[in-house]
């Protein structure tokens, strides 16, 4: 049954400009799934690309904002997707004793960690992270930075974000004793649980203007621009083209016998 499929398929050529297209079954499947393959590929580039154009341009324009309370911003969001990026300002005391370092952040070619020390609500039993900058690795892992900040009453400012997307294997560092926590990623229950006592669903991104802070240069993109991703669509493109053009030119043959490169 496949041999007579496969022999109707070869027989159905169609003639162009004294040759005749005759592709062979099999290399049509494959031949398809293949630019099927590239082309969603690509698709799915222009796609990436266009989500970060859009966050570039929600950075751009939420930045612009006046600076909101945080618990009022949050009690007025739909989404807190809403509110990323948005300027708020919040009252607390840091918890000095109880901070965390997220492991293995790049900074200008530099490895280190991202510090996120909770601040705990004024007139509340909550708190919320916030992303103090990033700090260099020491010598060994085992030195871990000094991350010290007073405890007193204080009004910062900042940037709201959702708390980073980072994919692991593994968090088994993340429940480690001892503080600060060194941690592969962000979980908020954990790190509440940890805390022993509630965290907002956001995380303030400090100002670099504002005091006890570390290195901090926020952008909405922790990768390459949209550009790139565009760069990478064309190149799919351009592979899907390359493969169909082959395919076209392999099982194109002249008339009467041959194909066209023994004519």
């Amino acid at each position: 049954m496949r041999g007579e499929v496969g022999e109707r398929y070869h027989r159905s050529a169609t003639a162009v400009g004294g040759f005749q297209f005759r592709p062979s079954f099999w290399p049509t499947v494959v031949t398809v799934c293949l630019l099927a393959l590239l082309i969603s590929l690509g698709l799915w580039q222009i796609s990436r690309g266009h989500q970060k154009q859009a966050m570039l341009h929600d950075y751009a324009e939420r930045t612009k904002a006046r600076p909101v309370v945080l618990e009022t911003a949050l009690s007025s969001a739909n989404q807190l997707r809403q509110l990323r990026y948005r300027p708020v300002v919040v009252s607390g005391q840091y918890d000095s004793d109880h901070q965390f370092l997220l492991d293995n952040r790049i900074h200008r070619g530099r490895v280190g960690y991202q510090v996120f020390t909770p601040l705990r609500l004024a007139g509340t039993d909550r708190g919320v992270l916030v992303e103090r900058g990033w700090v260099p690795l020491g010598a060994s892992r085992s030195q871990l930075p000094v991350l010290t900040v007073p405890a007193t009453s204080r009004r910062i400012q900042g940037l709201v974000d959702l708390p980073p997307q980072i994919y692991t294997l593994g968090d088994q560092t993340d429940t480690a004793a001892g503080w600060p926590k060194v941690l592969q990623k962000i979980q908020l229950k954990l790190q509440a649980k940890q805390l022993g006592y509630q965290l907002l669903p956001v995380v303030v991104l400090l100002d670099a203007e504002q005091p006890d802070g570390f290195a901090r240069d926020w952008h909405p993109l922790h990768g390459f621009g949209p550009e790139r991703n565009f760069g990478y669509a064309f190149q799919w493109f351009m592979l899907a083209g390359v493969l169909l053009f082959i395919y076209v030119k392999v099982n194109m043959r002249r008339e009467g016998g041959g194909n066209d490169s023994n004519g």
